[in-house]
């Protein structure tokens, strides 16, 4: 079992895994040019992606037009090779931050199959240290192009920020992430809050993380914002 210290280094590259604690520093203390130096090394871990960062936006919006016409390509793919390409590495093209609504199946509405598409999913889609972390670690050693925010209709968890009630267990500790959108929107409605916090969450991943910011202004990597309509399975880009 891989130790939460240690980040596991892709197969392709031969060299011992990174750890969490030599990450963080090439990144904190070194900035980008640490980082840099640290992936450039022989050895070291290299983008995989040859997609430029719009190429990359654009694959995702081309498979959610086919996903909106019902022509999906993705399960016509041969999946018993798919999983033996990728069982001992991984080079996604995309991630994307996603709300954990079961209703957004973020590679169907995308229609990308496995090892395609960096996924994270958090209730509301925001951005805390863990998900930044992860979205890091998507860019700076996987090597992905884009990072899209995806917000969604009739989002129960900007909902419930909204109304502000009390509710059991920790689902309140939502709301402050949240919080901003609400008094962005100024009450224009839950997917008027949603397409708000969708902005203001891929704001926080430009202005907040050394690392991607570095890559984006290398033009390494393009940080979106979008919305999901449920309804029509649409996407549309926010930004």
């Amino acid at each position: 079992m891989i130790s939460p210290d240690d980040w596991p280094a892709p197969e392709h590259a031969a060299c011992p895994c990174w750890s969490r604690r030599h990450f963080l520093r090439a990144t904190v203390i070194g900035g980008m040019t640490g980082l840099g130096a640290e992936l450039a090394a022989p050895g070291g871990a290299l983008a995989q992606s040859t997609a430029s960062p719009d190429a990359a936006v654009q694959m995702l919006l081309d498979g959610n037009r086919r996903f909106v016409a019902g022509r999906l390509t993705s399960f016509d793919e041969d999946l018993a090779f798919l999983k033996q390409k990728t069982a001992e590495k991984q080079e996604p093209f995309a991630a994307v931050l996603s709300c954990a609504d079961s209703r957004v199946p973020v590679e169907l509405v995308f229609d990308q199959s496995i090892g395609h598409v960096f996924v994270t999913r958090v209730a509301g889609n925001v951005a805390t240290s863990e998900l930044i972390a992860s979205l890091e670690y998507g860019a700076a050693v996987l090597g992905t192009k884009a990072i899209v925010v995806l917000g969604h209709g009739s989002c129960g968890a900007v909902k419930a920020t909204i109304e502000a009630k009390p509710v059991p267990g920790q689902i309140s500790a939502l709301y402050r992430y949240i919080r901003p959108a609400v008094e962005q929107a100024r009450g224009a409605g839950v997917d008027a809050v949603s397409k708000a916090n969708a902005r203001i969450q891929a704001d926080l991943l430009r202005q907040s993380s050394p690392v991607l910011a570095g890559l984006a202004a290398k033009e390494q990597l393009k940080v979106v914002a979008a919305f999901y309509d449920i309804a029509s399975g649409k996407v549309e880009l926010l930004d």
